[in-house]
């Protein structure tokens, strides 16, 4: 991998890993620079094509564990007005299944389930590996051998357009051949700080007056709160309203500071997630079932030998009425999660907001208080798991509103905002097809779009 300045850029940089950290470099023409609290890597993909740089520019924001109610709950101001100016799901958008936080950050990006996209739950085994995938691993998150699908920005890269990724699920990991132009490396105990959120502001306006050949035109944004909140607190208390409303300030501040720049910018805000109230104490399956000869990750069961999987099925299927369990090429084809053996067999369903674990934390070792808040459960039963999605933009129509949706069909939709050609995958620009002012029509028959 090679790694340069921007063309257009003064750099001041650190060798951190595989990649370069860029501390500052003034955009060209330019007194401010990149916000050294949320350091970004650079990656010489070569300037946009010169179809890249006439296509207009996307930024999508995610606001973790953003349930769909909380904008009118809380008055959330800045998101309601995105709705009235622009695209909004009043009764909120359909997470995939499970409805966390990995998996569903990269469905949004790649249109694929996550039995399709490989990324099954935060944390998994790949029995065909024998490795374990978890979400605080770095050196896991970074192998883009884990992931599948072509997500947005190696889309756009592959076609001659720069993108930047700020946290984003997946971004600093090579996948399907390429790396985002501009990425930054998530930093748990500092990703969250108030710097850091300024940062994202910061750091998404300089990249926007880099030189057109270094600009990118894609830009995912990605800010922990309100889940962070809502998972130690639960959804309805004072701190997660509080943190709602902040991060609905952040969507406000960075808006105001989008258009002031000038740019054709279409801002799409969404959320991975919703979040419900914890039901009752943990649930631990080794209380109904043997599970020697089991690998087990959080709730996800893997068994060694067919007889002992059929066994633990069989003491499983009717412990209790707070799961349902299934031989994985049993389980419902509306959850599409019954393909991909990182999934486990037998695999464990929810039917509330239980936490539900293969065992409980071995004696003497010291565990997290439970969760007040949670999440993770199928969104057709459990209306809370929800999520958000805003949008506003010189492409998208005024005051409109859609039904539900399946947040699959997120990615062939910003596709088409960024004129680029999506391969296969689970989604249909034809769910979204009529929030877009072209009507989703093929870039050869569409007529002149005027500038509101």
């Amino acid at each position: 991998m090679r790694f340069s300045p921007p063309r257009s850029s003064v750099l001041a940089a650190f060798v951190l890993g595989l990649g370069l950290t860029l501390l500052a470099f003034p955009a060209q023409g330019q007194g401010t620079s990149f916000n050294a609290a949320l350091p970004l890597a650079h990656v010489d993909n070569g300037p946009n094509s010169a179809w890249a740089e006439n296509q207009h520019y996307l930024v999508l924001v995610s606001l973790d564990g953003f349930r769909w109610d909380y904008a009118k709950r809380d008055n959330a101001t800045h998101l309601l007005a995105i709705g009235k100016a622009g695209v909004w799901a009043p009764e909120g958008m359909m997470p995939s299944y499970p409805s966390l936080t990995f998996p569903n950050h990269y469905t949004l990006v790649t249109g694929l389930y996550p039995e399709h996209h490989g990324i099954v739950a935060n944390s998994f085994l790949d029995p065909a590996r024998g490795a374990r995938y978890a979400m605080t691993d770095p050196q896991a998150v970074s192998d883009g051998s884990w992931y599948g699908g072509v997500p947005l920005w190696s889309l756009a890269e592959s076609q001659g357009m720069r993108t930047a990724c700020l946290l984003w699920v997946g971004c600093e990991a090579r996948i399907a051949g390429f790396r985002p132009s501009y990425y930054t490396t998530f930093d748990s105990k500092t990703q969250a700080t108030p710097q850091a959120e300024q940062a994202r502001i910061d750091n998404t306006l300089a990249l926007l007056r880099l030189a057109a050949a270094d600009r990118p035109h894609f830009i995912a944004i990605y800010f922990s709160s309100p889940d962070h909140e809502g998972h130690a607190f639960g959804p309805d208390a004072r701190e997660t309203r509080e943190a709602a409303l902040r991060m609905d300030a952040l969507v406000g501040k960075l808006r105001a500071a989008l258009r002031a720049t000038g740019l054709p910018i279409d801002l799409v805000v969404v959320s991975d997630h919703g979040m419900a109230k914890s039901e009752g104490g943990g649930i631990d399956l080794d209380q109904f079932a043997g599970l020697a000869g089991f690998d087990t990750v959080g709730d996800l069961l893997y068994g060694q030998t067919e007889e002992d999987r059929a066994r633990v099925y069989n003491q499983l299927k009717h412990a209790t009425s707070q799961f349902m369990v299934y031989r994985r090429k049993d389980v419902p084809a509306g959850l599409n999660y019954n393909q991909n053996p990182r999934e486990g067999d037998p695999v464990v369903v929810a039917t509330g907001a239980y936490a539900i674990r293969a065992h409980a934390p071995p004696a003497g070792e010291t565990s997290r208080p439970p969760a007040i808040g949670i999440d993770g459960f199928d969104p057709r039963t459990l209306p809370e798991m929800k999520a958000s999605f805003f949008a506003v933009g010189p492409d998208l129509r005024e005051g409109k509103t859609v039904a539900s949706f399946d947040n699959v069909n997120v990615y062939p939709w910003m596709a088409h905002l960024l004129g680029l050609t999506p391969p296969k995958n689970d989604g249909s620009l034809s769910i979204l097809s009529g929030t877009l002012r072209d009507d989703g029509a093929a870039p050869e028959n569409r007529k002149a779009i005027d500038e509101p």
